[in-house]
């Protein structure tokens, strides 16, 4: 095929992916798998996931006992709303978002907290912009595309196949990368715009993700931007904290190899999305909303603070892992409330020692081009065709993976030959097992939250990008 051929292939193929998505579900060609069914009724919990098992007929007295407060509170909220820049009502906002917010008013407070309606009002007509030009030019397409189908599967409104959020979770994430060209398209942000999207319109959802990763109060683009220099910065941090605050996990971690980036990606990344129990997640959103990006590294101080005892019992890289990355996210042993008293006094602490802060942003973290500055992709980008090199801050990352991964695999190692000779000194004879890489082999250049398996097995992959 000659360049004009594949030229044109790549613009049939991205106008056949809006096509479908402006359609929805009418007349589309789905595949089963595409479209689970389920049932409704009795499987639906209040926040719009499905579980697999029916919920209980019957609500549980602490949970009545939690809505009937979450009424009350609604009140409040309801005349807050009203009189948001009122002087009473900033002086009450602190205590009442760390109480959390009604799930019936998160939308309006969410928008509220992030000044959705001013940047919106500023930048009229823009978002219908953008989602003509990436019809046009997207070379994201395809990848949100396929992230799309994946993304909160479990959810009502995400469910089916081109349904009105799948819709809206496309337009958003395909207008977003012509409209921040310097992040383009990161596969972390189809989770965040999967819950942004759970309490507002498409347009709301696109300026409140541009807000997250724009104003410093947030500053989400060094997260998502070529090399995650800030994502460097955090890790860090929280590495600093660990030292200081928890030194017994810090050690543990380190005796077995475990660098942070190996657990704590969608902490950062996503603000604990599939990382936590929903409900919880939810709060501490309310609390990043208000607070920021200091709410991150003392959730993630938390986390490990609250399981500390648990974490240490865990001699082994990849238990410590599956314990953080998925026993957490199906059951976090405490309530939500006692979690974010926990978290509340976690800010304290480390504004004590100083440790709030994870310092200034490099000018490599903040945005460099005008944002909806349209510049045309390359031929390269168009048809798809991947770099063969990474870029030297790829290659770092990458070199501290593989040399955490090396010290790992020694320390095994190590364990194994004291056993072994402590075993053969009293004359006992065992099977030894294979000691299985933890990092798995990497072709071409992916996304650092391409690999959404929770094993270790990958997670050099998840520190590049496409």
């Amino acid at each position: 095929m000659n360049e004009e051929d594949l030229l044109k292939r790549s613009a049939e193929e991205r106008e056949k992916i809006f096509k479908r998505y402006e359609q929805g579900r009418e007349g589309a060609e789905i595949d089963p798998w595409e479209d689970p069914g389920f049932e409704v009724y009795h499987a639906t919990d209040r926040y719009g996931f499905i579980h697999d098992k029916r919920l209980p007929s019957k609500v549980d007295p602490q949970e009545a006992k939690k809505r009937q407060i979450e009424v009350e509170r609604q009140k409040k909220w309801l005349k807050m709303l009203k009189n948001w820049d009122a002087p009473a009502s900033k002086e009450k906002l602190h205590s009442r978002v760390y109480k959390g917010i009604p799930n019936s008013l998160r939308s309006d407070a969410w928008i509220k907290l992030l000044h959705v309606e001013t940047v919106k009002k500023n930048n009229t007509g823009r978002y219908e912009e953008m989602i003509k030009l990436a019809r046009q030019y997207s070379t994201d397409a395809r990848q949100i595309d396929s992230d799309v189908n994946r993304q909160f599967r479990e959810h009502l409104h995400y469910r089916e196949r081109y349904s009105i959020k799948q819709q809206s979770l496309f337009n958003v994430l395909t207008a977003y990368a012509m409209y921040n060209s310097e992040v383009g398209y990161c596969q972390g942000m189809s989770g965040l715009a999967g819950v942004l999207l759970m309490y507002m319109d498409e347009e709301d959802a696109f300026w409140a993700m541009h807000i997250l990763l724009t104003d410093p109060k947030y500053a989400m683009h060094g997260l998502y931007k070529e090399g995650f220099p800030k994502l460097t910065r955090f890790l860090a941090h929280h590495d600093k904290i660990l030292t200081k605050l928890l030194p017994k996990i810090k050690k543990h971690f380190d005796k077995h190899g475990l660098d942070a980036i190996l657990y704590s990606l969608k902490w950062f990344f996503v603000c604990f999305i599939e990382r936590v129990p929903f409900n919880l997640c939810l709060r501490i959103w309310d609390i990043y909303l208000y607070e920021g990006e200091e709410v991150i590294s003392a959730m993630a101080y938390t986390i490990l603070k609250l399981h500390k005892r648990n974490l240490l019992k865990l001699n082994d890289m990849d238990a410590i892992v599956q314990y953080i990355q998925v026993k957490l996210y199906k059951d976090f042993i405490y309530d939500e409330d006692t979690v974010i008293r926990h978290l509340e006094g976690s800010i304290e602490e480390l504004k004590k020692h100083k440790l709030i802060k994870a310092g200034e942003p490099g000018r490599e973290e903040l945005p460099t081009r005008p944002f909806g500055e349209f510049k045309e992709p390359t031929f390269e980008q168009i048809v798809g065709i991947r770099t063969e090199t990474f870029t030297e801050k790829e290659k770092v990352t990458n070199e501290i993976i593989t040399l955490t991964s090396d010290a790992a695999r020694e320390s095994v190692e190590k364990d194994k030959e004291c056993q072994l000779s402590v075993v053969d000194s009293v004359g006992f004879t065992g099977t030894d097992t294979d000691n299985t890489s933890y990092l798995g082999s990497r072709s071409g250049s992916s996304s650092i939250c391409d690999n959404d398996d929770d094993s270790l097995a990958g997670s050099a992959d998840e520190c590049t990008r496409l």
